[in-house]
């Protein structure tokens, strides 16, 4: 336990530094990121029998880094409007090229399979944790970016305790055996207490309703529960525990952005339907 605790403390000092230093220091720090969990995704994917294209997987996370660095490098008006559905195609269409190539002169060395679960990866990792530096780079993003964190910690944090006080009746089972309903409900309901709160300390700032805040942190208390389930049944298939141990008592990169990954988008997208 003093383990698991002295690295989330030192996790927590690092990620409000990065976070601090501004919206490029974060997104090279979401490419960094997003590397090492493409990397631990395929290296768990071995070990349940599938080969995963490494170098196209990691390939993939350098949007991010792009993304990262738009601001400074031109062309950076290339990711406004128009520029930044042409990019998404042409990365789109070079990818699948890419992954089709492999098949075609690997020699039988990557199956449809193999494949298939690369371009899952890809989407699951640096397509998802894309959002966060999407995020941080809005208008308010300084702000709005506490809002993924927010709803990924508050959830996980207020499931645990309320799991752990009450929780009896078994949820995913198959999935994690440890999950409860009433940690669920509680996890939930923290979420939208711990968004709200955030809204209402910033009222003067942002200028949202509340009850923006109250839908954003159920979506958030739901999805974010998802992601976490989401990374089990991935670890549960392919037979491990953690998909690395990077972070003491805390397991790999992976196993600590699982949720993040997931309220990110989620974030995003009602932020600019309904914050605007």
């Amino acid at each position: 336990m003093k383990t698991r605790v002295i690295s989330a403390i030192v996790a927590i000092v690092l990620l409000i530094a990065v976070l601090r230093l501004g919206e490029t220091a974060t997104g090279i720090a979401v490419f960094v990121l997003a590397a090492m969990a493409m990397w631990e995704f395929c290296m768990a994917l071995e070990k349940g029998g599938f080969r995963p294209a490494k170098a196209v997987s990691l390939a993939a996370c350098l949007p991010l880094l792009y993304i990262a660095l738009s601001g400074i490098f031109p062309p950076s008006a290339v990711l406004s409007g128009d520029g930044a559905l042409f990019l998404s195609a042409a990365f789109a269409f070079y990818l699948l090229v890419a992954l089709f190539c492999l098949l075609m002169f690997s020699d039988g060395k990557y199956s449809i399979k193999d494949v298939s679960v690369t371009l899952f990866g890809i989407m699951y990792i640096p397509f998802l944790f894309s959002f966060f530096t999407l995020t941080r780079q809005m208008e308010a993003g300084y702000l709005y970016i506490w809002l993924i964190l927010i709803g990924a910690c508050a959830t996980d944090t207020f499931a645990f305790f309320t799991g752990l006080a009450v929780g009896k009746k078994k949820i995913v089972p198959k999935i994690s055996p440890k999950k409860t309903l009433e940690g669920c409900i509680g996890g939930v309901a923290g979420c939208i207490a711990s968004i709200m709160v955030f809204g209402w300390c910033f009222r003067d700032v942002l200028d949202v309703p509340m009850i923006h805040y109250a839908v954003l942190g159920l979506i958030c208390g739901i999805i974010s529960q998802l992601g976490d389930w989401s990374a089990s049944v991935i670890k549960r298939a392919v037979g491990i525990k953690d998909y690395g141990n990077i972070m003491p008592g805390h397991g790999g990169v992976l196993d600590r952005i699982d949720s993040i990954l997931f309220t990110a988008p989620a974030v995003y997208i009602y932020i600019n339907l309904f914050f605007a």
